[in-house]
C-alpha cells in the first residue's frame, strides 16, 4: 500500500501518527514514498501510482473518502491571499479555487510559506477566515481518501480519529528548525489544524463543491 504523503506542517501529526502505529514491513506501506505539494498529490492519486492520501478537496467530488480531512475552524495562517495582481499558487488546487469562489484577488500562497510569511509579519488576508466570514463554516482543504486498500484506509482514520498523538520533542525542534520557526511557533500552528469532519465541515464542503460545478 502507497500513500502520498503532502510535504507540509499541517500533517505531521498523521506523520508521527502513522510512524507510531504502523509497521512498513508488515503492512507494505510507505508513507513517504511520495512526499509532495498537493497539486502534485492530486496527479498521483488520480494516476493510481499512490492508493491512499489527502488530496485537495475540489478534487475529492468522485473519490472514496474517509472521514478525515485538513480543516480550519476559522484562521489557518497557511494559506494567505497576497497584495498583488493575481497568480495562483502552482503547488495549490482548493486554495487557489477559494480565492476564485470569494472573488478575491491578489497572490495565493500556501503551505509552510505562507505560514513563515504571517510568522514574519507578513500580511495577508487569511482565506479560511474569508470563508468563515462569509459563510460562517469551518473549511475542508483536503480529504483522506482511498482507491484502493480501503477497509484498511477506513481502520486506519478511525483510529487515528480517536488516539491522542503526541508529537516528540526531537521532532518538533528538527521540523520547526527546516522551517526556520521554533517549536513553540509549530505547536501554535498545529492548533489551529483539525481532522475530523463533523457536521459542519460536511456542510462547509458540500457548499464550497456545490461552487465549484
Amino acid at each position: 500500500m502507497l500513500f502520498g504523503s503532502i510535504g507540509y506542517l499541517n500533517l505531521l501529526l498523521f506523520q508521527v501518527f502513522l510512524k507510531k502505529h504502523i509497521s512498513h514491513n508488515a503492512s507494505k506501506m510507505s508513507f513517504n514514498y511520495n512526499r509532495a505539494v498537493p497539486s502534485t498529490i492530486n496527479k498521483a492519486f488520480k494516476n493510481r501510482s499512490i492508493h491512499a492520501a489527502f488530496i485537495s478537496s475540489v478534487e475529492s467530488r468522485k473519490c472514496k473518502c474517509t472521514g478525515l480531512g485538513i480543516i480550519a475552524h476559522k484562521k489557518v495562517y497557511s494559506v494567505l491571499l497576497l497584495k498583488g495582481k493575481n497568480q495562483t499558487d502552482p503547488a495549490s488546487a482548493t486554495s487557489n479555487r477559494l480565492a476564485k469562489v470569494l472573488d478575491l484577488q491578489g497572490k495565493v500562497l500556501i503551505g509552510d510559506a505562507a505560514l513563515k510569511h504571517y510568522l514574519d509579519g507578513g500580511e495577508g488576508i487569511d482565506l479560511a477566515e474569508a470563508w468563515h466570514d462569509k459563510t460562517g463554516l469551518p473549511f475542508v482543504f483536503a480529504r483522506l481518501c482511498y482507491n484502493k486498500h480501503g477497509e484498511s484506509i477506513q481502520k486506519l482514520a478511525r483510529t487515528f480519529a480517536i488516539t491522542k498523538t503526541k508529537i516528540p520533542q526531537y521532532i518538533l525542534k528538527c521540523e520547526a528548525k527546516k522551517r526556520g520557526i521554533t517549536p513553540k511557533q509549530l505547536t501554535w500552528y498545529l492548533e489551529h489544524i483539525h481532522y475530523e469532519l463533523d457536521w459542519k465541515a460536511k456542510r462547509s464542503l458540500k457548499l464550497f463543491l456545490k461552487k465549484n460545478i
